[in-house]
């Protein structure tokens, strides 16, 4: 049952709500008073939130198939509603080995942007979630196909500041704010991150003694 009031009277789309980040943001506007529609192509995730989660509703959606979401744009033009998207943090600062996934992210974020400009006309604000290292099936699934899963996974915990991976839930609380309070906000890139960005680390795999400058004894 819902908690909140927050969003009350509002009805949101989740794409990609059936499982991980996509759930927590479902869990998030429900509690926030919405009622929720759950859009993915996993049917088993998104049924079994619809009938945990009073207010949501599944519908089986695949957003790579234009004929399933084309109907959106029009309504939230006539709603005035916003768009949130998902993007990440590793479009803005590079991952090795993961070229189509950097690039498409940093796609969502600059799509974002653009927009955010189109659709200001109609009174629709274009938004965007950059997470970092959020704790999901993903992210577990991938720990373990490595040779130590653990050290894996603390080495994610590690790459914050905060010493922690984020939780979809907070994830979720970012979309609910933009969505229900950042009303003057539009084309912004969000970071939910626990500040991996922020200093300097380990980036090399080698030293290269030539450029480096004397050290004194």
């Amino acid at each position: 049952m819902a908690t909140g009031t927050r969003y009350a009277g509002k009805v949101v789309v989740v794409t990609g709500g059936g499982r991980g980040i996509g759930a927590g943001i479902v869990r998030a506007f429900v509690d926030s008073g919405a009622r929720v529609v759950i859009c993915d192509k996993d049917e088993s995730g998104g049924r079994a939130l619809e009938q945990e989660l009073p207010g949501a509703v599944f519908i089986l959606c695949d957003v790579t198939q234009e004929d399933d979401v084309k109907l959106a744009l029009p309504y939230l033009r006539k709603s005035q509603g916003n768009v949130i998207n998902i993007s990440s943090l590793v479009g803005a600062i590079g991952q090795a080995q993961a070229v189509p996934y950097v690039a498409t992210k940093g796609a969502v974020t600059a799509m974002t942007k653009a927009l955010a400009l189109d659709e200001s006309p109609y009174g629709v604000r274009v938004n965007c979630i950059s997470p970092g290292n959020i704790w999901t099936p993903l992210w577990e699934e991938l720990a373990a196909l490595t040779p130590d899963p653990r050290a894996t996974i603390r080495e994610g915990m590690l790459a914050q500041p905060l010493g922690r991976m984020g939780q979809p839930a907070e994830v979720g609380a970012a979309a609910v704010f933009l969505a229900s309070e950042a009303n003057f906000c539009t084309g912004i890139e969000l970071l939910v991150t626990g500040g991996a960005e922020l200093g300097y680390g380990r980036k090399a795999s080698r030293s290269t003694p030539v450029d480096t400058p004397d050290i004194p004894s």
